[in-house]
């Protein structure tokens, strides 16, 4: 158990029978009245976002969670396939699971969510950035530089990206998993 006093981003707590994350929160003392606790929850299975407010000092009922690394092996009829990097056991999530999975290449490493007494995976969290090379893309007009123009490129996961003129097939670009958008260019080793 907890109170509203323990919260914090990243605090996982069980809600009308579900599990949600606390990503924002807010102490809020009004001048008149009692205080409170503005809230955005992030419900774990659905990975929908709630407004809530509690009164402040209420109990709440925690969950235990553990953030395991896990890698990325291939891709399946029943869905993703994940090895645990420390014991080598796999695990298999739907797709529903699997945020940005057209990002996703073998090998990848990612974060996988897992409620510790029940031994459920929760939710598979990627990496910000993934490096990732062009497959295809159109050659850039030169002289095309107002207002910084984008072109389409494929890459190897067969995702779609708006990369600028200058990237050119087989360049390893960087790209953000949250918005889908390109951010460099990435130096082969």
């Amino acid at each position: 158990m907890a109170t509203t006093a323990d919260f914090r981003n990243g605090l996982c707590i069980e809600f009308n029978n579900d599990l949600y994350i606390i990503s924002e929160f807010q102490h809020v003392k009004p001048g008149k009245g009692p205080a409170f606790v503005r809230t955005k929850l992030k419900n774990l299975k659905t990975g929908r976002v709630i407004d809530n407010t509690f009164t402040a000092g209420v109990n709440v009922v925690t969950a235990r969670v553990e953030k395991r690394a896990f890698q990325f092996i291939f891709k399946d009829d029943f869905g993703y396939n994940f090895m645990n990097t420390e014991t080598f056991e796999q695990i298999n999530l739907p797709e529903e699971m699997v945020p940005c999975s057209d990002l996703l290449k073998e090998g990848q490493n990612v974060d996988i969510l897992i409620h510790a007494e029940e031994e459920t995976p929760l939710s598979v969290e990627i990496p910000m950035y993934v490096e990732l090379k062009v497959t295809y893309t159109e050659p850039g007009v030169k002289g095309d530089t107002a207002n910084n123009p984008l072109k389409p490129a494929t890459v190897e996961t067969g995702a779609s990206i708006k990369v600028p003129l200058f990237i050119e097939n087989d360049e390893l670009i960087r790209v953000n998993t949250q918005t889908y958008e390109y951010d460099s260019r990435v130096k082969e080793k």
